[in-house]
């Protein structure tokens, strides 16, 4: 760089640090132990799940990556959220995991690989860097605490370097499989952090009803109710699992939005779709469709009730042994089926469920749920015959979701349908006999949804 280029470029705004602020800041630091746990979230969980993973690849050196920051915006990054299988292994889901490396070696013995407290010494780390000093980020774990909160032998990050190479789970797909498929049945702790997750959400919905009021005096009602959302997620767990899906009226029928910047019309419903992700990094799941009125119209009822005909199906389909793919099935059939009664469908439902026609998918395009955990799309990374092709499993947790998005300028519908979204979603899991509804206290049925609206939205007292 040149000397006039170096007066242009700014990398800092800091001021320079003195001789003699250095030496000041070198000096009269009292010892800081970490007030944290003693161990993190799982542990108990936590060895049987690395020789689960030891015993698919023996011999072989495993490296499981947290991740890194990403750059949000020039020196700013994102918050950090480590990768979901360095977490599910290690129990270390905070903030300051970034570039941390979990190590397997070819014996089975677990290494953390970990950038250690900086030393309060004139090289100045702790106050210098405004990436990792604890000045800028707050504290981190030492060496040794980091072994007590994990039972791991940690080492510093430098020597990971002078490692021969091994398997990374950032690049190497079939041990990015392994990894998802490992995860796909749930232990007990798991899904306890599910269920709280999913309470943590139910509350987080009742806040949004209460401020139905509010929000629909706002220019972007949308936001609000995003907002108000946000606020449950962040003082009940780690903040949302995913971006929040407020849409209103025509919105709703767009699959993924996320702009919530419209406003609220309380002629119109609000799709919903929202989860809180516990500090342990578990996510809820949960859409509800909600009157902006409190009062379904006939038209917006009549839609709304087939949705819900069609998640009652997907649900009675779940049970160990079924095919991942029979309650979507289940879904869609009696979509297909009402369709054509409300003639939208011009050829009979049966035909259009076939895999060469599919028409009945114009009104309701994506899959009807997935499975569910860490990451709202659990386990994506699984082989599709150990996923999609395959059979459920007590203890799996998945999400039914079917909907209909009958888009407004779809000229296929009759008027009065034209912008009308409806997407009903639970949280499930699959028992020795069926499966368990996590999300019992969020009503489902179009006049329980009313009754709770009214219950919410009138003055106690």
């Amino acid at each position: 760089m040149t000397a006039r280029a170096a007066q242009l470029h700014t990398d800092s705004h800091d001021l320079p640090v003195s001789d003699a602020l250095a030496r000041s800041m070198a000096d009269g630091w009292a010892p800081a132990p970490s007030p944290g746990d003693s161990h993190c979230p799982g542990f108990e969980q936590l060895t049987g799940r690395r020789a689960r993973l030891a015993a698919r690849f023996p011999g072989e050196r495993l490296l499981i990556p947290a991740g890194e920051l990403k750059v949000r915006s020039h020196d700013c990054d994102h918050r950090f959220r480590p990768h979901s299988a360095y977490a599910w292994l290690t129990g270390l889901t905070g903030e300051d995991q970034p570039g941390h490396v979990l190590v397997l070696e070819p014996d089975g013995e677990p290494v953390l690989y970990l950038r250690p407290r900086s030393p309060r010494d004139e090289g100045g780390e702790f106050y210098r860097d405004r990436k990792y000093g604890e000045f800028w980020v707050g504290r981190r774990p030492d060496l040794a605490e980091a072994e007590r909160l994990t039972g791991v032998r940690c080492a510093h990050l430098a020597g990971l370097a002078r490692l021969a190479p091994g398997r990374d789970a950032s690049r190497d797909p079939e041990l990015a499989s392994v990894l998802s498929e490992l995860r796909l049945v749930k232990d007990p702790w798991e899904v306890d952090q599910l269920q709280q997750a999913v309470d943590h959400t139910t509350t987080g919905f009742e806040d949004v009803v209460r401020a139905l009021p509010s929000a629909l005096r706002r220019p972007r009602g949308e936001r609000w109710i995003e907002g108000v959302f946000q606020l449950r997620a962040r003082a009940e767990g780690n903040g949302t699992g995913y971006e929040t899906i407020a849409a209103a009226g025509a919105h709703a029928c767009v699959l993924h939005w996320t702009r919530n910047d419209g406003p609220l019309d309380p002629r119109h419903l609000l799709l919903l779709d929202a989860g809180v992700e516990t500090d342990a990094l578990y996510t809820a799941d949960i859409t509800r469709t909600l009157p902006l009125s409190g009062r379904f119209s006939p038209v917006q009822r009549r839609v709304y009730e087939l949705v819900l005909a069609a998640q009652d199906a997907g649900i009675a389909a779940l049970k160990p042994g079924a095919s991942f793919r029979a309650f979507h099935r289940a879904c869609s059939t009696v979509l297909a089926e009402g369709l054509a009664d409300w003639g939208v469908l011009r050829i009979p439902a049966a035909q259009a469920l076939t895999a060469e026609s599919g028409l009945h998918r114009r009104y309701t395009l994506c899959s009807s749920g997935h499975m569910l955990g860490l990451d709202v799309h659990d386990c994506a990374r699984a082989r599709a015959e150990q996923y999609l092709d395959g059979v459920l499993e007590e203890g799996q947790v998945l999400t039914v979701e079917p909907g209909l998005y009958l888009q407004p300028d779809d000229t296929t519908l009759p008027p009065e349908l034209r912008g009308i979204g409806v997407r009903i979603e639970d949280d499930l899991v699959i028992t020795a006999d069926g499966a368990r509804l996590m999300s019992t206290a969020l009503p489902r049925t179009a006049d329980a949804v009313e009754e709770w609206m009214d219950r919410l939205l009138t003055p106690s007292g």
